[in-house]
């Protein structure tokens, strides 16, 4: 799940950022190039960029069991527990998304940074195109790619080169044909009116500092009827302006969420239709504590700390499984 972006101002508040956008863009950038590098050397039998993006205190052991995913897998590429982290380490959120023996490429899992199972709700069918925006390294593609041999083809879009490089490598050891990835940004989606007939993303969507620009991309791309299904993080309930701006909590998929209510209504404004948003987990107070611990003490506001922050954080924002489709 790695994340795109396109200028939208220099401050953005569809989401209530006030953090400058290109600073945010940045910062998500940098976090999953980060994530890709290591993954990289890790699968390349080296180890030399561990604990790269986090502090050594936040990754697992090797062979610990992920608390999402509950598998045992190496130490984290990335130590980080946001929805944004890789499902290798203490993440509270990319576990248990996937089944062991659907998955086309061991590096594939190692990068997969979701909240969700966008393949499953999408019920692709042979010969079907499909999108998938924010597409990292490649899991959610290939595994399209399967549901809609033979005849079809399944498209992945990333804005960072190192998770290009990355789900291209999944891909030569997959053995998947009918795949491509594509450079470019979700907000500016590199294809034609009309080309395909489902478009997927996996925690990617709440990144962006321009959701509106993402979800009239969605649509254009879509043919008549096609459907979009996507999961994303939600909030079920505001959360308090002075976290908002925490660029941390922004890459940890957290800050930049849509309320349930304000997705539908998006999705409604950008042309789409029979939008639904299925609430499939709320995080915990103990999934925000790792959260949290994660963030550097420097951005949180004077007069707020950690535990103030979890406080003000519990309840309100869960994984979720968003459909709407593209009318005649």
């Amino acid at each position: 799940m790695s994340q795109s972006s396109s200028p939208a101002g220099p401050h953005t508040s569809a989401a209530g950022l006030d953090t400058p956008a290109e600073q945010v863009r940045s910062v998500v950038q940098e976090r999953y190039a980060a994530a890709a590098r290591t993954t990289l050397d890790l699968l390349e039998g080296t180890e030399t960029a561990a604990g790269s993006c986090c502090a050594p205190s936040c990754c697992a052991e090797p062979a610990a069991a992920d608390p999402i995913t509950h598998t045992e897998t190496a130490a984290a590429p990335c130590c980080g527990s946001s929805c944004c982290a890789a499902p290798t380490g203490a993440d509270p959120i990319t576990r248990d998304l996937y089944e062991p023996g659907e998955v086309p490429s061991a590096g594939a899992l190692v990068a997969s940074l979701g909240c969700g199972n966008p393949t499953l709700l999408a019920d692709l069918q042979p010969g079907q195109s499909v999108l998938d925006l924010g597409s990292g390294g490649g899991l959610d593609v290939l595994l399209s790619a399967r549901r809609v041999a033979p005849g079809g083809t399944a498209y992945g879009l990333d804005m960072t080169p190192e998770m290009l490089e990355l789900a291209r490598r999944n891909q030569a050891e997959a053995g998947v044909e009918n795949a491509t990835f594509l450079l470019g940004t979700i907000e500016e989606v590199p294809l034609g009116d009309a080309s395909v007939d489902v478009v997927i993303s996996n925690c990617v969507i709440n990144l962006s500092p321009d959701k509106d620009a993402v979800l009239r991309e969605a649509f254009r791309v879509l043919r008549p009827e096609g459907r979009f299904a996507v999961s994303d993080i939600v909030l079920l309930r505001p959360i308090p302006e002075h976290l908002t701006g925490i660029v941390g909590l922004w890459t940890g998929c957290v800050s930049g969420a849509l309320l349930d209510s304000d997705y539908v209504a998006k999705l409604g404004a950008a042309g789409f239709v029979d939008a639904s948003v299925e609430v499939t987990r709320t995080y915990s107070r103990i999934d925000l504590e790792d959260l949290a611990a994660t963030l550097d003490p420097s951005q949180i506001p004077d007069g707020f700390d950690v535990q103030g922050t979890v406080t003000a954080l519990e309840g309100a924002f869960a994984s979720a499984s968003i459909r709407a489709r593209k009318p005649l």
